[in-house]
């Protein structure tokens, strides 16, 4: 994190202004490069001009904002992370598992199993990366009170043994000169409580408690950073459930989306400031003039559509059996890939 003194280098910054920016998740200067004049402004209590400053001023100092070769783009794209689902055929049809730095979402009607793809990535975010973890902590806004630590215990009890024994190394269940035992309920129930320890949870009670969450998520990311578990995962469940209660009718549809689409650009913040993967889960409506195909479609309009980078349709097959369909991705060809929801968490089918 950038000290308080650093802050006070940019023009126009005194002791108060750099208080407000640290309060308010602006700690270093590349999050406040990327931020707009006017949210800086209402922000820190200056004028624009002087935020336009201000942020001129920390582009040139994180040097960031201008061109570069696609070579040099290659070589970070190099450092985002892939999170694996646990299930073979999904990671595959995703190029190896839900990118950091990007927002997936994932969408489909009730009880398709948005939520236990959510449970099942805080858990697969703290395993080791030869597993396909990122060996790092998860931040959970939940909107519609899906939160449940019993699952958790339950996919953490499902994993195989060997990956559960790494698992209990990594989190330092066991000593350095011990063996895991992942059949010993003591070190399971060490291992179930470390990796609950390491899931923020934070429960929005409407839209505008939802945005200060994305906004405080930010700031938990970034002081993470220097932690043995860093946050390498953002979940928000579900995305847009207050905003379409709130916000009923065409005439609060412009307002609605405009709220929505500064929230998804908090998130998006998240994760390209701190390495983070974001997902969000959305629900959907019927279309009643689709007369062929599936009248399924997600809600958020094209504000969400755009602002996705991958969108994934969850749909209910026969018993477990769930169908998880890669509709959008800027880098793979579309495709579908079938798992089971069980107990033990998502599994192969």
């Amino acid at each position: 994190m950038a000290a308080q003194e650093e802050l006070e280098d940019l023009p126009g910054v005194g002791p108060a202004t750099a208080e407000k920016l640290k309060e308010n998740g602006f700690d270093n200067y590349q999050g406040i490069a990327v931020a707009s004049p006017g949210e800086l402004s209402n922000t820190a209590d200056v004028g624009e001009s002087s935020a336009a400053d201000i942020i001129q001023a920390a582009r040139k100092a994180a040097d960031i904002g201008g061109f570069e070769t696609g070579a040099t783009v290659l070589e970070r794209r190099e450092q985002i992370g892939k999170l694996t689902w646990g299930v073979d055929e999904v990671d595959e049809l995703l190029g190896g598992g839900v990118e950091t730095q990007s927002i997936t979402e994932v969408y489909g009607e009730f009880g398709a199993g948005k939520s236990q793809v959510t449970h099942q990535l805080s858990v697969t975010v703290q395993l080791p990366s030869e597993h396909g973890g990122l060996e790092g902590s998860t931040i959970f806004v939940d909107s519609e009170d899906t939160f449940r630590p019993e699952r958790i215990d339950q996919m953490v009890r499902g994993l195989d043994d060997e990956v559960l024994a790494d698992t209990m190394e990594l989190h330092g269940v066991v000593g350095e000169e011990e063996t895991a035992d992942p059949t010993d309920e003591s070190n399971l129930e060490a291992l179930v409580e470390s990796v609950l320890d390491k899931i923020h949870v934070a429960k929005a009670f409407n839209s505008n408690h939802q945005i200060l969450l994305a906004e405080k998520a930010q700031e938990i990311a970034s002081e993470s950073q220097d932690e043995e578990f860093p946050v390498r995962l953002l979940c928000v469940d579900s995305l847009t459930a207050h905003f379409r209660a709130e916000y009923v009718g065409r005439g609060e549809l412009a307002d609605r989306q405009q709220k929505l689409n500064k929230h998804l650009h908090d998130l998006m913040r998240v994760g390209d400031l701190n390495n983070t993967a974001v997902l969000v889960t959305n629900q959907v409506a019927s279309n009643p003039d689709s007369f062929f195909g599936d009248p399924t479609q997600p809600i958020g309009g094209n504000i969400l559509g755009h602002t996705s980078t991958f969108r994934i349709y969850l749909r209910k097959s026969k018993g477990t059996k769930r169908i998880v369909k890669l509709v959008d991705a800027p880098n793979l060809p579309d495709g579908e890939a079938v798992m089971r929801v069980e107990q033990d968490g998502l599994l192969n089918e």
